[in-house]
């Protein structure tokens, strides 16, 4: 077998293996109810901790896991394109801001609604293809220059990679030992706080957290290590095959689905091939599919009215640019890119934060919500529109 007939198998090898992780995220996700979404409006709404604490907690182990296979050599993470040497903050915040106001409005995040397409939701694939489509005119279509000659162009060179341990390394530190110490807090902090809620966190949200932390684990292991090529016989140099960036990849799902529809509407260009993060996606949608199908959960829903088509619209096209924008998803930047300890996703993560609490802060304001005080506290307020954004399947 020659050179490049050995690559081939390797890429395929990446890209069924993206797949097979897609379908136990799927599963996880339908069966757990793992979302970002859900997670920041459970807690703005009641103080609900269980979807947060999945959250936090896929976080903390994503960390450990990835920190762990930075420190044994398994992969190089320097190669990530979350610890780029190029800080586009100006991108990551903005990009953030609108994608977190979209997830909103659009029911989810794109991790999300792939859960909630393979469960038979009508509204959520709707949300997926005009975020598809947006993601490909923020990529190279109408927004593309606009994205790349203004925001993108305020950005900061660095000497080195983005992650935290590098940043303190160049500052006199030891990248290693900022490392362990940021990750062992992490894991400290959430452990903790979800032990003194125990009582309100279900099996399920514990189940949910941790699955989605190894799976980014397995993801870096795959595409990283697996996917690794020393010498790549076309251009000679260090290469990582199966992935779309070249690089080694995490879970995320914006560039995906844009990758998704070039490949379905370019299927006959040989230049047009199917790569990790695509068969990722395709894999979520299954495993929701065979998940809600064994729970007797999959039904066919729609949208009730135009004002819901029009929010699950406008909420796709803001994810589709914020998310190609800001170098991420919810996922691709709240898990992964956090689990790197890259500033970068820090920026967006806080960004998409902001602009989901912004979007339940307006949806009340147009409600005609004024509030009413809780007893001793005016900040556990559970308005109804809070609870109907919570409440989703």
């Amino acid at each position: 077998m020659n050179a490049d007939a050995d690559i081939d198998v390797l890429a395929r090898w990446v890209v069924w293996g993206g797949f097979l992780l897609g379908l136990l995220l799927g599963a996880v996700g339908q069966s757990t109810r793992f979302c970002v979404r859900g997670a920041i409006a459970d807690w703005a709404g009641a103080r609900r901790p269980g979807r947060l604490l999945a959250w936090l907690l896929a976080v903390a182990v994503a960390a450990a896991c990835v920190q762990s296979l930075i420190a044994l050599g398994a992969f190089d993470a320097s190669r990530t394109l979350a610890w780029s040497q190029r800080l586009p903050w100006l991108s990551c915040a903005v990009g953030g801001l609108l994608f977190g106001f979209g997830m909103m409005l659009g029911g989810g995040c794109p991790q999300r609604n792939l859960v909630k397409t393979g469960s038979g939701d009508l509204r959520a694939l709707v949300t997926l293809l005009v975020t598809a489509v947006a993601a490909l005119m923020t990529l190279r279509g109408v927004f593309a220059p606009w994205r790349a000659n203004t925001l993108d162009a305020a950005a900061l060179a660095l000497a080195g990679p983005q992650d935290l341990g590098s940043l303190a390394g160049r500052a006199g530190g030891d990248p290693g030992l900022v490392r362990f110490v940021a990750v062992a807090a992490l894991v400290a902090i959430v452990l903790g706080w979800g032990w003194r809620r125990r009582a309100a966190i279900a099996a399920s949200h514990w189940i949910g957290g941790v699955a989605v932390g190894m799976l980014v684990a397995a993801a870096f292991l795959l595409t990283g290590q697996l996917g690794f090529v020393a010498e790549h016989p076309q251009t000679l140099e260090p290469g990582w095959v199966g992935t779309q960036s070249n690089r080694p990849e995490g879970l995320s799902f914006v560039a995906p689905l844009a990758h998704g529809l070039d490949l379905l509407t370019l299927w006959t260009d040989r230049g047009t091939v199917a790569t990790f993060g695509v068969t990722l996606g395709v894999g979520v949608l299954l495993g929701s599919f065979a998940s809600a199908s064994m729970r007797r959960e999959c039904r066919l829903q729609g949208f009730t009215d135009a004002r819901e088509l029009a929010l699950h619209l406008a909420g796709g096209l803001l994810m589709g640019f914020g998310g190609i924008t800001a170098l991420g998803c919810t996922l691709g930047n709240g898990v992964t890119g956090l689990a790197l300890l890259s500033v970068g996703a820090l920026l967006a993560t806080a960004g998409i934060v902001a602009g989901a609490l912004l979007a339940i802060r307006l949806r009340l304001h147009h409600e005609g919500y004024t509030g009413v005080a809780q007893p001793n506290s005016h900040k556990h307020m559970t308005p109804a529109g809070i609870e109907r954004v919570a409440s989703e399947p």
